[in-house]
């Protein structure tokens, strides 16, 4: 049952300071006016501690708060840093670097967790966990802690979207509490200075495949009078904007091998003649849009492989053997081979199917054969010229390394 806050008062705990001779756990909580529900959590962390016999720390990351929330919180036996940089994400990160304990929780600082009821997150961090997350939807989550759009809609998807794209089982993604070795996290750059942070921290455990665990948690509702900080549209795109910029895989490379594949089945079905299917006949506009289909495919694979490497060069992303090994083998002048290639086969059957019209004194081009000709040739044309400049853009990349 979680701690009754009618009467909390701080437990006799001196507050760290740099002769404490080694902490364990620090409970993490970033601040902005937070005046009204600060000294419930500290207090609920400090009893944590005390009926755990670790030993801990309560640091406040403050993000400027101007309703006394510092002096509050001091008065309580916390640690408090001033963050000048705002956002959510920078305060996190900044309590990150100040932390003094082998594990961090963290967790928001408006008594929505509750910091007594730690154990699971210590128990999985000293089992070797790396990233502890809290899954308020197995936990549960009480009326109206939640808006039901967050709770039904965007939490759901935002989650489901994580677990296909980096391939994690983590119910939660967006869950405020969790915990972390610091060490493990300090190693990772975490650079997003917004709420986009909560998401950029599984993202990047999952993608340096550290050992993620999930435990449930309970969520409640604020105790705050003012509305929160999220902002459910902005925020819910900042996610997932983050998370499809963080796998060029999904972004680019799915979604343009799919057309690829289409267009190509669709070019070689119908570039013969047309093709009847029940009462419905497939001719030159379904061949036009698997021409199309080609091109865009041809594009965001391109894309892929050249965001790809700009990633793992820049640091976003890891190495991928795959792309390295693309990058050796195939060169700038091999690819304009390709494309020059390419580019031969359009120029002719372009040019065969003008000579074509011009022959018919300028008439009508044949849909059967002249149109058939021209829209393919067009497409070999196009693609080429792409895989040209795409070579060129590598080569680019390729030459920052």
């Amino acid at each position: 049952m979680p701690l009754s806050t009618s009467n909390l008062t701080a437990p006799d705990l001196p507050a760290n300071d740099d002769r404490a001779p080694e902490i364990e756990l620090t409970v993490l909580m970033p601040c902005l006016n937070e005046a009204e529900t600060l000294a419930t959590c500290i207090i609920k962390a400090q009893h944590f501690f005390e009926r755990s016999s670790i030993s801990g720390e309560v640091l406040i990351a403050d993000n400027g708060s101007t309703d006394g929330s510092q002096t509050l919180a001091e008065r309580h036996g916390a640690r408090v840093i001033a963050i000048a940089e705002r956002g959510y994400g920078a305060a996190l990160r900044g309590g990150f670097t100040a932390a003094r304990g082998t594990y961090v929780i963290m967790g928001d600082s408006d008594d929505s967790y509750d910091f007594s009821r730690l154990e699971n997150f210590v128990e999985a961090l000293r089992d070797g966990g790396d990233l502890v997350m809290g899954n308020r939807f197995k936990g549960g989550i009480a009326d109206h802690a939640m808006p039901p759009l967050h709770r039904w809609f965007g939490n759901p998807a935002l989650s489901f979207i994580g677990r296909v794209i980096f391939d994690t089982r983590i119910g939660d993604f967006n869950c405020g509490l969790r915990g972390f070795k610091r060490e493990a996290f300090l190693g990772l750059d975490l650079t997003a200075p917004g709420m986009e942070f909560a998401s950029e921290m599984v993202i990047k455990a999952a993608i340096h495949k550290l050992d993620v665990r999930e435990v449930p948690t309970t969520l409640s509702k604020d105790g705050r009078s003012r509305p929160p900080h999220i902002r459910t549209w902005r925020d819910g795109w900042r996610n997932l904007r983050f998370m499809l910029l963080h796998s060029p895989r999904w972004l680019f490379a799915i979604p343009g091998l799919v057309a690829l594949c289409f267009g190509m089945i669709g070019i070689a079905v119908l570039f013969s003649g047309p093709v009847e299917i029940g009462a419905v006949e497939l001719d030159l506009h379904t061949l036009m849009a698997a021409c199309f289909a080609v091109m865009v495919g041809v594009q965001l694979l391109t894309f892929a492989i050249v965001t790809r490497r700009f990633a793992a060069r820049s640091g976003l992303l890891p190495p991928n053997n795959w792309i390295d090994r693309l990058f050796g083998t195939m060169t700038l002048e091999r690819f304009l081979q390709l494309s020059l290639g390419l580019v031969v086969i359009g120029l002719f059957g372009s040019f065969s199917a003008l000579w074509t019209w011009i022959g018919s004194g300028f008439g009508e081009m044949s849909p059967s054969t002249g149109l058939r000709w021209f829209v393919v040739s067009l497409t070999a044309l196009t693609t080429g010229i792409q895989i040209a400049a795409a070579a060129f853009l590598a080569s680019f990349v390729r030459a920052q390394d």
